[in-house]
């Protein structure tokens, strides 16, 4: 592959828009498509030419990445439907898929091995970063593949992130993603859960603050994506939890986790129960919210509201 590459993104959503227009400002020569009109008037808008299909978009590409919902839409279009051609058969042979979805790790290694079979090249990508990180280049990504695929594929994520970390063999990037997420939604209620039970006792969230991010509680679900407004003044606390990380997909990588638990027979405890938190969450109204805001959850479900003195200096003046 040459050193600019023919890129055929497909999954031109909130994510996928923002990274194929980096792409293309790299240099690259980028084709979108998207079955939803909105993305692809989007892409136009940014100046990605879009394709009348898939298969119109893969024909000639060097590079097929693909960001889509579920990994039943990755392997669907890997094999094709309705008796249709799917990717792989529309690709020429030698075709890197380079498939930067969040799905199961054995959706991945599924995938990587249909490529393979079809004589194309593969590795999985996940992403981390959101939106914001997407339309900023800044996004990490953890790849699964072989080393040479790594090379090869380093470029175009370079482009669209500023973290780029191989992981190991076919579906390792999804692994790793899968733990990291695990991670962050467990953490993330732990922090609700603390600040929710400080409004209670009298504590105001600078104080509970102050001590967390600078104790054995702090973490990046305290310090970076602080769940009340005030103490990080770059939160979604204090944008109203506009996204960000939105509940909906907290709640999709938290069940990914559970799959991944049951699967390996890790007794795990922690991450069912945050999938089923945030599955309700999500469910109540938190789908379009950002994950931090689960706080809103646990008052509510605590029957409780914050509290003046939460949101007070230490004078009791308020902020």
């Amino acid at each position: 592959m040459s050193e600019k590459y023919t890129v055929a993104f497909l999954g031109l959503g909130h994510m996928g828009g923002p990274m194929a227009a980096n792409l293309a400002r790299a240099g690259h020569r980028v084709v979108g498509f998207d079955v939803v009109p909105a993305a692809l008037e989007a892409a136009r808008a940014n100046g990605i030419p879009v394709a009348e299909n898939a298969a119109g978009a893969v024909a000639g590409a060097d590079v097929v990445l693909t960001m889509f919902p579920s990994g039943r839409h990755v392997l669907d279009a890997y094999r094709g439907t309705d008796g249709g051609p799917g990717l792989l058969a529309a690709a020429a042979q030698g075709t890197m898929f380079l498939d930067c979805s969040t799905i199961n790790v054995d959706e991945a290694r599924d995938a990587a091995q249909l490529a393979l079979d079809a004589g194309h090249r593969s590795a999985d990508a996940p992403v981390s970063g959101g939106v914001v990180g997407a339309e900023a280049g800044t996004l990490t990504f953890m790849v699964g593949g072989g080393a040479d695929d790594f090379e090869a594929v380093k470029p175009l994520l370079e482009a669209m992130g500023k973290r780029i970390v191989h992981c190991g063999g076919h579906g390792a990037g999804q692994a790793a993603k899968v733990c990291n997420n695990l991670i962050l939604g467990v953490s993330m209620i732990a922090v609700s859960e603390a600040f929710v039970l400080g409004e209670e006792l009298g504590l105001t969230h600078q104080a509970l603050f102050d001590v967390a991010s600078a104790a054995s509680g702090q973490c990046w679900a305290l310090t970076t994506n602080c769940p009340v407004p005030g103490p990080v003044p770059t939160s979604p606390a204090n944008r109203d939890y506009q996204p960000g990380f939105a509940g909906a997909l907290m709640a999709k990588d938290l069940n990914l986790a559970v799959n991944a638990l049951n699967s390996t027979g890790v007794a795990g405890r922690m991450g069912p129960l945050a999938a089923e938190i945030y599955d309700t969450f999500a469910a109540e109204g938190g789908a379009g919210r950002d994950f931090s805001a689960i706080i809103t959850h646990i008052r509510e479900k605590s029957g409780t509201a914050p509290h003046m003195a939460a949101t007070a200096h230490d004078d009791g003046s308020p902020e």
